[in-house]
């Protein structure tokens, strides 16, 4: 063998001791720089857009402020240019929104100065909005930050910490959400670690919220025990907050519910509202959902209840739309709206009938025996004291009756029923039997009607009759807080209907 050849066997004899090395070496590294690639992913920082260019809204100026008001919480979801979903809105529409509010005289609160109205009732300007993200999507930063930028606004992240770095693009990373604290115009609430999400919660398969609901263990077949899910929602909860210690971000003093579930639906024993409120009720000050039992503005009522009501934007929420729907939930005094019957587009309908208050002023006619319309009921959510003067008309006639319910929306309404003949005053204490008051009157046609409202008492007088009605004991004040409602009653449609035909409030 010649040397040359010598080499060369040598060579052909050390790559095959080596290449199986090499592949060796490949395969053993091959999860390490999987998990690198991995990391780096959920540490990645995408590329932001620049906010758009338009200007607010022609003609909104900002509206003047005779008090200040409670903070109008608003709901967004996913900022983004391309997407089918109706909880994404676009820039421009962001853009829009804000630029509207920002003209009509609305200034965007922190989460910090938005917990301290709750605790305090004190709002550092006449008009405000706290604007809320849901599950910390990465158009925040992509898209919604430099929007904030551009209006001088602030907005809170409700972050679904597990999710938090994965399924990219979609989520956040911590490193766009650190980005996104240190511009000052950020901060963090939880929602959830790992909660987000619905799964069976019942044998046959049907789905529910995973916070809200004890889940089907299918190896077990059956229901997790109250004490399970105690343990695993207070276990996901404590995740989350582990999460916030371990990214450098503030412990989170904000809750909001997914999917706005906040355990209504339950299978727990008895519903699991109380036991799921018990949870949120040892960890955070307030929750937040979009859907509630009764109206829940920012304010004494949602404070006492532990729960506000937000106002949801979707795809197809015009900037007109949200400023009308927030000034719809700004709060009034009682005398800021003092005839409440010549502001038509400020009366909700419970029954679903939108006629309603045609029916109830004699202007339009109904399909049912009694319709009702309350005025206004998260702008008036918190009062307390006022006073409310009604005439009414077409009494005469048995089974028609004309109603006023105080304290609206709240757990203790009292409702003033006057008729012909008579007056009823209804209110309902927390677990206790209706309480009722029934004076007889001369028989009239018209009557003239008034209610004084305290937060201790209930005065009514109907042509010159008064009675003096005290408020249910050991409740607190917040709880009894609400504005009005009217009602009218006809047995017989064939007839004329009762009608009110004047209505005023003062403080």
């Amino acid at each position: 063998m010649t040397a040359r050849e010598a080499r060369g066997h040598g060579a052909r004899h050390v790559l095959t001791r080596t290449v199986p090395g090499i592949l060796t070496v490949a395969l053993l590294a091959a999860p390490f720089v999987a998990a690198w690639q991995y990391d780096a992913h959920r540490r990645s920082v995408s590329a932001q857009a620049p906010a758009p260019a338009g200007g607010a809204l022609p003609g909104v100026r900002p509206a003047a402020a005779r008090h200040t008001a409670a903070p109008v919480v608003l709901a967004y979801h996913d900022v983004t240019p391309d997407s089918d979903s109706r909880y994404a809105v676009t820039p421009e529409q962001l853009d829009a929104h804000l630029g509207a509010l920002r003209a009509a005289g609305y200034r965007a609160l922190s989460s910090a100065e938005f917990t301290r109205y709750l605790t305090t009732g004190r709002a550092p300007a006449p008009r405000t909005v706290y604007l809320t993200f849901d599950d910390g999507t990465r158009g925040l930063w992509a898209y919604a930050d430099p929007i904030l930028a551009k209006h001088r606004m602030r907005a809170a992240t409700y972050l679904i910490t597990g999710m938090v770095g994965t399924r990219r693009p979609y989520y956040l990373t911590w490193a766009e959400i650190g980005r996104l604290a240190a511009s000052g115009r950020w901060d963090f609430q939880a929602h959830t670690h790992d909660g987000h999400r619905r799964a069976a919660v019942d044998a046959a398969g049907r789905r529910g919220s995973v916070l809200a609901n004890r889940l089907w263990l299918p190896e077990k077949e059956r229901l997790e025990t109250p004490g399970e899910y105690r343990d695993r929602v207070g276990r996901d909860l404590d995740r989350a907050a582990r999460a916030f210690a371990a990214h450098s971000l503030p412990a989170p003093r904000l809750f909001a519910y997914p999917f706005s579930e906040t355990g209504r639906a339950s299978n727990l024993p008895g519903g699991g509202t109380p036991v799921l409120e018990r949870l949120l009720r040892e960890r955070f000050t307030a929750t937040l959902t979009n859907t509630a039992a009764r109206p829940l503005p920012a304010g004494a009522r949602a404070a006492a209840t532990g729960q506000v009501q937000r106002l949801g934007m979707v795809a197809d929420t015009t900037p007109e739309a949200l400023l009308r729907e927030v000034r719809d939930r700004t709060s009034l005094a009682p005398g800021d709206a003092p005839e409440p019957l010549r502001e038509p587009g400020h009366w909700t309908f419970p029954d679903g009938q939108r006629g309603a208050l045609g029916a109830v002023t004699g202007l339009g006619s109904a399909r049912r025996t009694y319709v009702s319309a309350a005025h206004r009921p998260f702008a008036t959510a918190d009062w307390g004291t006022y006073r409310v003067t009604a005439r009414a008309d077409g009494l005469g006639a048995a089974g028609t009756s004309v109603s006023v319910q105080v304290g609206y929306g709240s757990r203790h309404p009292g409702t003033l029923t006057v008729s012909g003949r008579g007056l009823r005053f209804v209110q309902r204490p927390d677990g206790g039997p209706p309480e009722v008051a029934v004076r007889e009157l001369a028989p009239a046609v018209e009557r003239e009607l008034t209610l004084r409202v305290t937060p201790r008492s209930v005065r009514i007088t109907v042509d010159g009759t008064t009675l003096d009605v005290a408020r249910p004991e050991g409740v607190p004040v917040a709880l009894m807080s609400g504005g009005i409602a009217l009602g009218v009653r006809n047995e017989d449609p064939q007839r004329a209907w009762p009608r009110f035909t004047s209505l005023r409030i003062s403080p």
